[in-house]
């Protein structure tokens, strides 16, 4: 349940994010934030996250203060990671208003402490990142749902390492027939039916692999 709700904003970009890892919409109060959610949802390691989680009291703040998201981490490393309690805000704003929030920042330190957290600061250098842009670039085709026979097709034409070209040029003799085959290829990639290395920028030919097989 969100400690607060998120007010309609005519100086920033507001809205709600569609989750599917968690099965409802989440808000955001920037299109930073909007960004951090789109890392979030995609991070095989996240098991959940919420928005606006926590309403934490601070000595002369009247109303306290409510970080952006608490993250839940998936537990079967040694030791498990820390649920993360994270205040996004760009490098300008922090910088503009570091007395402003100090008291904030250090009460949500103790805050999450306390309970096995690690509260955290995010950044625009943490979050537009490569990895941001080709998951955009991806989740353009989330309406897109290639066919079983498609699937398979693809599937059969792929070795154990391929990339976009090569498996393409597989898949189809002409020009045309390659532009049909694009959506399918993104689209298994944002479902994870093939996987790449998304720290890396996409360029023509992006390298591919089937799930489980990178080394």
């Amino acid at each position: 349940m969100q400690a607060r709700k998120i007010p309609k904003n005519y100086l920033v970009v507001t809205g709600g994010f569609a989750s599917q890892k968690n099965d409802k919409m989440r808000g955001f109060e920037s299109l930073l934030e909007k960004d951090h959610l789109l890392l979030l949802e995609f991070d095989d390691s996240v098991t959940s996250f919420d928005v606006q989680p926590v309403r934490i009291p601070v000595p002369g703040v009247r109303n306290g203060y409510v970080p952006d998201v608490l993250v839940h981490y998936k537990t079967n490393s040694d030791p498990p990671p820390r649920s993360q309690l994270i205040e996004v805000k760009t490098l300008e704003d922090l910088e503009r208003n570091k007395q402003k929030y100090a008291p904030k920042f250090a009460a949500a330190t103790q805050f999450a402490q306390a309970r096995g957290w690690e509260f955290v600061i995010r950044d625009e250098t943490q979050i537009r990142t490569s990895r941001l842009s080709n998951l955009k670039f991806l989740r353009e085709y989330r309406n897109s749902t290639p066919t079983e026979q498609e699937v398979a097709q693809v599937l059969r034409c792929f070795t154990v390492v391929n990339s976009s070209s090569t498996l393409l040029n597989s898949l189809a003799a002409s020009e045309e027939e390659k532009l049909r085959w694009l959506p399918v290829i993104w689209s298994m990639l944002l479902t994870k039916q093939l996987v790449t290395n998304l720290e890396v920028p996409f360029t023509g030919d992006v390298p591919l692999w089937l799930p489980e097989s990178k080394e």
